[in-house]
């Protein structure tokens, strides 16, 4: 007889043991209708599970986000039955949800074509319409590696052979036929996905993420709750394509890649002069904060990093260099050591404190090939770090500095929508729970006077500290992780740091790693795709261009751009013997803010004629004054 106890505490009892379609039923038939699975007692289960004793137990639906993942997996496992069907001796491998969707990987000779994706989204309709049931079943682990072997799965033979032998092994039949291998929840039949999906694209994928490894297919897909919300995310998806930095990057001539340095930026004159303009506002933005700008070497002895504890954790990921004398250097994935190494150099008092210490630091990071992805995903990347050294007594008031901070340049950026997540300790960590106590409340203090929307993310802490991580939102619904605060409570004392306290005795500083765009590159890829290339024009790497209509006009027009020069406007002059409406097409691909053209009325009355990016209309203006009105234009916007 369980009591079953609803979200809202409502508690509802039943006769004998019951599950989740009995619990929606009794709750109301709308509900029983839009149940996808449930939660009991904090775990996800199928609808059809059986709860023998008292829980607490809701309902999940498609307005849940746990609801909407549900039917991305289902997806997928109807997606993979509908390859079978249509391509035998095709072998599956792993198929999970992502963000937006999902995808599963195929082992199959032929490429997938276009016109077979289609084929497949047919196949899926088909079998959806006929609202094939799903069920599960636990099966022993050396039954389910030689049924698999014996059907000629042994990819997925080979994933069974991996899991710890005390794991439980579900298999989940959809039909009577196809079943897979999955830990689930799946809903209760296939007819509960509905037809909001569609499969978008086909990419090769190495077996378990390995370049060693043989390439398989992925199949990637989205599915959603309702057709509206499936039609609106299509739309997001062309718009993104619209706004790839790596095809602006191109148009506005600004930086390239090349195979024989992966994951490395060649900038190009207009893109190294976005790249500094950001560090020239941040650098005074980070000044009027009191910090204390420093650089550290990118080489550093392998002895340091093992001492730090970032040799074994991080190891995998580091460029190493042994040297004629028998020593190993890394190059930093990180600053975090190097500036500790800083602060060490000479006795450092209470009075010191809180020591703001800032660097734009190259770091490198091994990624694997198969993730790189413009300046979003790189080897190589200069991070806006800072380390703040202080008190516990100053953790408070030094994270809601740190977090204001944010913000502001958030704010300045044009990023309006901002939310924040909070990791709070693990259960494998270094440090008294004390100071675990007031480094969490000192970081949810700071996120509270933000008024900000927040998720916490439990146990999610690093070993050495809880952390906040800053998400924006852009022009077109798309999160961004980007800034980072965290409190750390090992390192500082790993490397030796100290500071005289007012008693006289020695103490280890509390350290808080900041970053506020992350990485510049992927920033700079976030904020030409945030504003389609049309940045703001402060920031703008091209600002003004001067195009003279004929041959006879290019004297002006030379006045006319050292005038802008002088008053440290980013411009060019176009004297190519081109139509003025090619050049004026060409700059506006190029996302130039203003077009300055001149002919003979403005050499005449020593005025231009200025035209703005995404207008139609021009505005002629005394020389003289247009200067003043676009000069006013370049001031960062620091208050």
């Amino acid at each position: 007889m369980p009591n079953i106890t609803l979200p809202d505490g409502k508690k509802l009892k039943f006769e004998k043991q019951t599950n989740g379609l009995g619990i929606a039923e009794k709750i109301s038939k709308s509900l029983s209708r839009d149940a996808l699975i449930m939660e009991v007692n904090g775990e996800l289960k199928d609808l059809y599970f059986e709860i023998k004793k008292d829980s607490s137990v809701k309902i999940i639906t498609s307005k849940d986000k746990e609801g909407l993942e549900v039917l991305r997996h289902d997806a997928a496992h109807i997606m993979a039955m509908s390859v079978q069907e249509l391509f035998p001796g095709t072998q599956v491998t792993i198929g999970p949800v992502i963000e937006n969707g999902f995808y599963y990987d195929f082992a199959r000779k032929q490429p997938f074509t276009n016109e077979d994706l289609k084929k497949i989204e047919n196949k899926m309709s088909e079998i959806i319409d006929r609202n094939i049931k799903t069920r599960r079943e636990v099966w022993s682990r050396e039954v389910a590696i030689k049924h698999f072997k014996e059907i000629g799965e042994n990819y997925k033979a080979e994933i069974i052979e991996s899991i710890p032998k005390a794991e439980e092994l579900s298999i989940y039949h959809h039909g009577e036929t196809w079943h897979d291998l999955c830990r689930g929840p799946h809903l209760t039949s296939s007819g509960k996905i509905g037809k909001a999906f569609k499969l978008t694209k086909v990419s090769g994928a190495y077996w378990r993420g390995n370049s060693d490894n043989e390439m398989l297919q992925r199949i990637y897909g989205t599915c959603w709750a309702t057709k509206k919300d499936l039609e609106e995310y299509l739309s997001r998806l062309e718009e993104a394509e619209k706004r790839d930095h790596r095809k602006l990057g191109k148009e506005m001539d600004l930086f390239h890649f090349r195979e024989e340095s992966p994951g490395s930026v060649f900038w190009h004159e207009k893109g190294w002069n976005l790249f500094q303009r950001l560090i020239e506002y941040m650098r005074l933005k980070q000044r009027n904060a009191g910090y204390k700008e420093i650089n550290t070497p990118e080489l550093l002895d392998k002895s340091l990093w093992e001492k730090s504890g970032h040799w074994d954790k991080f190891g995998e990921l580091m460029f190493t260099s042994e040297t004629p004398d028998e020593k190993t250097f890394a190059i930093k994935p990180m600053n975090c050591p190097g500036c500790i190494q800083v602060f060490n150099q000479g006795l450092k008092s209470y009075r010191d404190l809180p020591l703001k210490l800032s660097e734009f630091g190259k770091v490198h990071r091994y990624e694997p090939s198969g993730s790189l992805h413009g300046l979003l995903r790189v080897r190589a990347f200069t991070q806006d770090d800072a380390h703040i050294f202080c008190t516990e007594s100053q953790i408070t008031e030094e994270c809601t500095n740190v977090t204001k901070l944010i913000l502001d340049i958030y704010k300045d950026l044009g990023f309006k929508k901002v939310f924040l997540k909070y990791s709070d300790r693990p259960a494998k960590r270094v440090g008294d729970d004390s100071i675990w106590d007031k480094s969490e409340s000192a970081l949810l203090a700071a996120i509270k006077k933000t008024k900000l929307d927040y998720t916490i993310n439990k146990g999610e802490g690093a070993f050495y500290g809880p952390k906040i991580e800053f998400v924006l939102r852009d022009a077109i619904g798309r999160d961004w992780q980007c800034g980072t605060l965290q409190v750390d409570l090992n390192l500082p004392k790993r490397l030796g740091a100290t500071f005289i306290d007012k008693d006289g005795s020695k103490k280890t500083p509390v350290m808080l790693h900041r970053a506020l765009f992350g990485s510049l590159e992927r920033f700079i890829g976030i904020l030409i795709e945030n504003y389609a290339g049309k940045l703001p024009f402060w920031l703008s790497p091209s600002q003004l261009v001067v195009l003279p209509i004929a041959e006879e006009h290019n004297e002006y027009a030379k006045k006319i751009f050292e005038e802008f020069f002088k008053e440290g406007i980013k411009c060019e002059v176009d004297l190519r013997n081109q139509k003025i409406n090619y050049k004026i097409r060409e700059h506006s691909l190029a996302k130039v803010p203003l077009i300055i053209v001149c002919g003979k009325k403005e050499v005449s009355e020593k005025s231009v004629t200025i035209r703005k990016l995404g207008s139609e209309k021009q505005e002629t203006l005394k020389l003289s004054s247009a200067l003043k009105s676009i000069k006013s234009l370049n001031n960062l916007p620091i208050k």
